[in-house]
Order: C-alpha cells, then structure tokens, then sequence
C-alpha cells in the first residue's frame, strides 16, 4: 500500500506547478519556529483573537527539555497545578520526553502503577462475562483497585499544560511517548513538529454493555483537548510506536484496547486547527463531541482538519458531534480488512469536506468512507478516490444513500471562510505525502 502511495505521489509531482498547488509555502520552515504564530485565517483557531501560544513569553520562560521533570518544570513545576499557570511560555523539546518514568528519569512499568490488591488475573476471572454476566458494568473491590491503578498511571503520564504556551519539538527527533498532554479549560495553546507515540494505558476497563459483544475501553489519547479554546495542532505525528493494538491479547471475545485517541476534541472545545499532521495505524483516531447528550457542545466544537494524513487508521477521522468542521485536502490511506469508516456524522454534526484524496484497497467502496451516528448531513465534494482523472471523483454522499437507504443531506448550513488556500484534490498525495507529520519544521 505505500508503495502505492510512493508512486501516486511521483506521479503528482509532476503536475504540481499547473495544477496551482505551492509545495514550497507548505514545507518552508520559519526562522524562529519557537515564537511562530498560526497564520491569518488559517482555520478555525484563527477566529477572533487568533492563536498566538507562548509568543509573549519573556527569555526566563522559554525552555529546552529533554526529559519528563524537565517538561513539568517547563510548564510551571507542579503537574497538578500547571494547567492554571497562565504564564507566557515556550517548551521546546529535544529528543525524546518518556510520560512512563520517575522523578529521577528511570522507567516505570505497569506493575509500578498497580493498586494494592490489583492483579489482571483476578480481573479477567470475576468480570469473565460468564461469571459476571453482560447487563452491568463492573462494580466492587476489584474494579476499584483498577480504577485506582488506572488513576496512579494518570497522575503520571497526564501532564497539563496551561493556556499561553506554545510546546515545538527541534530538530527531526523530537518524540513524546507513553504519553498524554492534557489541554484542559485553557486557551491558546500551540503544538508543534512532536511525534507522540503509544500512550498506554496499563489498565482498560471491561464494559460488556458497550455494543453487542462489551469493549475493553482505555483512558489515555496522545492529546487531549477537554474544555480547550484557541488550539493550533501543526506537523505532529500520531502513532502506537512498538506497542500496536493489533498485537494485543483477546480476553472475553474482544481486543483489549490499550489506547483512546490519537488527538480528541471534547467538552465544548472550540477554535481549533489541526494541520499538516500524521495519524498513523491506529484505530479510533480523533472524535469532536464525546457526547449526544452535552447540550454545552452546541455551537462549539469548531475545528478544521487540513493537509493531515490519515494512514491505516480505521475510524474516526474524524468522527463529529455538533460541530461546524471543515476537514480539507486530507490524504486517506485506507487498508483492509480491519478499515470502519472516515466521518462519523455524529448528531448535529455539521462536517463540510472538501477535495480530499482516498487511497483505498480495492475491497473498500466510497460508500464506507461514511458512517451516520445520528446525524442527518455531511458535504462532501471534489474527493478523488485511487487515481486522478475527472473518471476518479466520486460523490461520497450519492454513494453512501443508496447503499444504506438513507437521505443524507449535501446541506450542512454553513460554507467555510477561515483558509489560507484549498488546493486542487490532485496536488494532495504529494503534499501531504511529503510534507505532513513531525520532522519537517526545524
């Protein structure tokens, strides 16, 4: 599959220049990445006062760190206060920042986290569906030590950041793993050049009443935007590292799920663009709206989703509850058998796509690129799927409705105004191809 990627993009490059695409603007890295500031309507963290992170930040509160004390320190030096800490700030990190150690940088397995009277075994033995049954969660001394366990793992591997900062990686290495940054209430914030990888949780929880056979569900994404306003996500890597889900045990009939998200935008975030990033072999990949129910999401939950690659994930990419979303000129490699769907169209969701390109196996159809979670519309126009030729574009709505009896509407009540440029959905496989993910801004 990549190797067909690797040649739809050569064979793009060509027709860059006539097809109007500008690959150098999208690559170019700035002089002072530290203190860059989301451009002029770029997307939807461009509105209003814009989004600008540390920028204001004076010389005592710019940073290197290398290691996980040093990033606490760097974001006010209490984890557990730091998200309050509205100080100017910039967080630049050099190689590699790992969530699972201690105070002294020594690592921390799973059993260092464990509550007294927790064992995985014993876990597996009293909520065994045959024991337990399907009709409740589970409850008692045990599901409590897991909580507790789960808890002292966050305590770890959470760190908050405050609003006014901005966190860049340097150089082609920087990597944050087992780890998630928890932007939480804040605003203005700014993450930039970082490649997370495998944010673990050590201890998923059994739910045999989610869906028809229970899911084991995990607590950790790599970042997560709860509450968060004014967010720029740009040329970040998203992946399981070493750690894949697909090489995980199966307990009770179903996977357990070590990993949540990979980026997930909820409770009422608003203002956010994610661009120029890489979601990677992962399965449920980035949710906007965590809730039909959370009446305080309406008319938030405005984000744009562009120039980002989404390869081998199979679900969520995103999926939308509420939101107005413009996801464009996104790059979707899709492979089969383990493949959902791409856009959730979740209960008033609002999503306006345009000129994506879908590299797709040959047993995947457009009309699985959709899947409706109570939602009534989606625009969808100039996808590209697998070539193209004006033969290759395809009407994703058109091909959903028949294919599942329904009426989705094209109108989703609003047209975008916040974008740089849209590029033509040809240029797309090279420029994202080449120039999405971390490693790229130094």
């Amino acid at each position: 599959m990549r190797s067909r990627l690797v040649a739809i993009a050569a064979a793009c490059a060509a027709g860059l220049v006539a097809a109007g695409a500008s690959g150098a603007s999208a690559a170019a890295a700035p002089t002072d990445l530290a203190h860059q500031v989301l451009p002029a309507n770029d997307g939807w963290a461009a509105a209003t006062t814009g989004t600008t992170g540390g920028v204001a930040a004076d010389s005592a509160h710019v940073f290197v760190v290398t290691n996980r004390t040093e990033l606490v320190q760097a974001l006010g030096g209490n984890n557990k206060t730091n998200g309050a800490n509205a100080t100017p700030k910039i967080v630049m990190v050099q190689g590699t920042v790992d969530g699972n150690t201690d105070d002294a940088g020594q690592p921390l397995s799973c059993a260092a986290y464990a509550a007294p009277g927790y064992s995985q075994d014993a876990y597996l033995a009293t909520y065994d569906p045959a024991v337990w049954g399907t009709t409740q969660r589970p409850s008692g001394p045990l599901e409590d030590a897991r909580r507790q366990s789960e808890q002292n793992q966050a305590a770890r591997v959470q760190i908050r950041v405050g609003p006014n900062t901005t966190i860049v990686g340097m150089g082609r290495d920087a990597r944050m793993i087992g780890l998630n940054l928890l932007v939480q209430n804040v605003d203005n914030v700014i993450v930039r050049n970082i490649d997370f990888e495998n944010a673990f949780d050590c201890f998923p929880q059994w739910d045999p009443t989610d869906g028809s056979s229970g899911n084991w569900n995990s607590a950790f994404d790599n970042v997560s935007l709860v509450g968060a306003t004014h967010v720029w996500v740009d040329h970040d890597s998203f992946t399981d590292g070493d750690n894949p889900d697909s090489q995980s045990p199966v307990f009770f009939g179903r996977l357990f799920e070590m990993h949540d998200g990979e980026l997930d935008i909820t409770k009422a975030s608003d203002l956010v663009t994610v661009e120029w990033s890489a979601f990677r072999e992962h399965d449920k990949t980035m949710l906007i709206g965590s809730s039909d129910t959370a009446t305080g999401d309406v008319g938030k939950l405005r984000v744009t989703v562009h120039h980002d690659l989404f390869d081998g994930v199979d679900e969520r990419a995103p999926r939308v509850r509420f939101g107005q979303v413009h996801v464009f000129n996104n790059l979707y490699v899709i492979q089969d058998p383990t493949y959902v769907y791409s856009w959730g169209v979740g209960v008033q969701s609002q999503i306006f796509a345009q000129n994506n390109f879908f590299l797709a196996a040959s047993s995947v159809q457009p009309a699985q690129f959709i899947t409706v979670f109570s939602g009534t519309a989606i625009h969808a126009t100039g996808t590209l799927v697998n070539g193209f030729s004006p033969a290759h574009q395809v009407d994703v709505v058109a091909a959903y409705n028949p294919a599942h009896g329904t009426a989705l509407s094209p109108d989703v009540g609003w047209t975008p105004a916040l974008f740089v440029r849209i590029d033509p959905t040809p240029a797309v496989p090279v420029l994202v191809g080449l120039f999405a993910g971390a490693g790229h801004l130094r």
